[in-house]
């Protein structure tokens, strides 16, 4: 189970008796004002199914079932079932990525401020398959700042070129623009990672392939997708919640070949004190786990594009129109491209993608054209809520020899019609 939110608890659990299902650390340390993520390991489940995470500001006894479960009126919050990305790990068990958001957090110090306690619990029910009473596993959650007590973890990634953009372009044999990635994080840690680059024809990651590595069971963590490493990094990341890494020299960035290419951010686990998962303690396997660096959400890459006929590019570039970057767009009509320029008789293509850079559509036109109308079924093809548009100019052999910039549209959640 993977789930992309600001905070994540990852559960596994392993065979066991009902009444014996254990979690491995039972108190965690939460940022008392923004999101936390934490790594939990439960063993214990099997012929159980995990059908409901809450948290809650008080718990009491779950008789007739097991455990302890919310005491109703103190619910702070659930997890989406939209959320749930549990998956089999460990010996005989699985993990499940849970978010803990900022909401929840801040609602429980609202208590502990009028003078409430300063803990709530993070409470999962698990169902019996064969009709046995339901269990209740919780953890305590204590309120702390965001600094060295709380674990670490990533709550939000921004990654851009230095125009602010996640898209641009260059020249073939030119450089591309510096950039860099704002990260959020609570507690405090060696940042371990590396910047990888994927090419024009390589097959691109999927959104597994971008989470990182601690919010991975830990058999699937060498399973990752690599590709080819710009550079490595190790970074001290200080108790303040926020950091620009700066990416490599640009000069790096390969632009010998006409494509999409991809600068990937690649975060690897680091030991994290303030939350250390025992997989032996509950039976899932044979030692902690390292867990620093966990996140519940996969991590966009930067895309640029290098074009072909330079020359060409340089006297006839084309300009996108409508609509303007970051426009809302109907969902259920369909709804008109324009720009303007390009080479000469030369055909256009129009390329339509979504933020995993998974082609959604191209379309070929005539020379000379200037617009293109985007069909209502395009939302079909993504669950995502935005998506990237381009337009190019080709030769006789199909090469780029003119591409416009990257425009973002966004889904409008009404629909334009009944």
């Amino acid at each position: 189970m993977r789930v992309c939110a600001f905070g994540v608890v990852v559960l596994v659990a392993v065979q066991m008796a009902p009444a014996q299902i254990k979690v491995d650390p039972s108190r965690v340390s939460v940022d008392a004002t923004g999101a936390t993520s934490a790594f939990l390991t439960c063993g214990g489940v099997a012929g159980y199914v995990l059908v409901e995470a809450i948290w809650a500001g008080e718990i009491m006894d779950a008789a007739p079932d097991i455990g302890k479960r919310a005491v109703p009126g103190t619910i702070y919050g659930s997890l989406p079932a939209r959320y749930n990305v549990s998956t089999a790990s460990g010996t005989n068990g699985f993990t499940a990525i849970m978010s803990i958001p900022p909401s929840v957090t801040r609602r429980a110090y609202q208590v502990a401020a009028g003078g409430g306690p300063s803990v709530f619990f993070f409470v999962c029910r698990f169902v019996s398959e064969t009709g046995g009473p339901d269990v209740y596993v919780p953890v305590t959650c204590e309120l702390a700042g965001g600094g060295m007590r709380a674990p670490f973890a990533l709550t939000n990634v921004h990654l851009s070129f230095e125009d602010g953009e996640s898209l641009t372009s260059a020249t073939e044999g030119g450089v591309v623009q510096p950039f860099m990635a704002v990260i959020r994080y609570t507690g405090t840690a060696v940042l371990h990672g590396r910047w990888e680059i994927v090419r024009p024809g390589e097959d691109p990651p999927t959104e597994w392939d971008l989470l990182t590595e601690a919010s991975l069971p830990i058999e699937q963590r060498s399973e990752q997708r690599r590709y080819t490493v710009i550079q490595r990094f190790s970074d001290f990341l200080p108790p303040t919640g926020t950091y620009t890494l700066r990416g490599p020299d640009p000069s790096m960035l390969p632009t010998t070949a006409s494509g999409l290419y991809l600068v990937l951010l690649r975060i690897e686990a680091s030991p994290d004190a303030a939350t250390v998962s025992d997989l032996a303690e509950v039976g899932a396997g044979p030692a902690p786990v390292t867990t620093g660096g966990v996140a519940g959400f996969p991590i966009p890459p930067l895309r640029y594009f290098v074009g072909g006929g330079t020359s060409e590019a340089v006297q006839h570039p084309i300009t996108l129109l409508q609509p303007r970057d970051m426009a809302m767009v109907p969902s259920g009509d369909p709804f008109t491209l324009t720009w303007q320029g390009g080479v000469p008789g030369r055909i256009c293509r129009v390329v339509v993608i979504d933020p995993m850079n998974r082609i959604l559509l191209t379309g070929l036109l005539r020379e000379g054209a200037v617009s293109y109308i985007l069909p209502p079924w395009l939302w079909t093809k993504t669950d995502a809520r935005n998506i990237a548009w381009s337009v190019e100019s080709l030769d006789a052999g199909g090469n780029v020899v003119a591409k416009s910039e990257w425009r973002t549209l966004y889904r409008d959640p009404v629909a334009s019609r009944p």
